[in-house]
């Protein structure tokens, strides 16, 4: 049975693509690939059918993270077959959990920066849209450091699946 984990931000082209490549790849490093899924979406539609931020794609590169990309708006229905939603900041994980069809579902929705112990409160990623390239590293910075413990909180989840 496979482990589908979602991130989502605001509108799918810079923080929860990002945080796709880079937990995908750690999957993958850890010979999980084959047992968990993971994709992204926005809470909102704006951007539907584009690719990542060319800034994203740049800064993911320069890191040696490949992957293609394409927008898509988070929908309700999908709670049924996720395991974990994942919020890039607090404004998505209020607006998922108002969207989940139940207290199950909402209970899957979590923060990302949850899963770095060295984040202390904050726990948003800051939206580095509106910003230069130095938002996007920021960006990076902290979603690598969330996916370790992440990885860990996935690996658990799947080996209790699997004994």
């Amino acid at each position: 049975m496979t482990y589908r984990v979602c991130f989502v931000c605001t509108g799918n082209i810079c923080r929860s693509p990002m945080a796709e490549i880079v937990f995908r790849a750690r999957v993958t490093e850890a010979g999980l690939d084959e047992l968990v899924e993971v994709d992204s979406a926005g809470t909102g539609g704006w951007h539907e059918g584009d690719g990542a931020d060319p800034r994203t794609v740049a800064v993911l590169e320069d890191n040696g993270y490949a992957g293609g990309h394409t927008a898509r708006q988070f929908q309700p229905s999908w709670f049924s077959r996720l395991d974990l939603v994942i919020a890039l900041d607090s404004g998505h994980l209020g607006a998922l959990r108002r969207l989940a069809p139940t207290e199950q579902d909402a209970r899957k929705v979590r923060l990302l920066r949850s899963y770095d112990p060295a984040a202390g409160d904050d726990l948003d990623v800051p939206d580095p849209y509106y910003g230069g390239t130095a938002g996007f590293e920021e960006c990076l910075e902290m979603v690598e450091a969330a996916s370790t413990g992440l990885l860990a909180a996935v690996r658990k989840d799947v080996e209790g699946r699997v004994a």
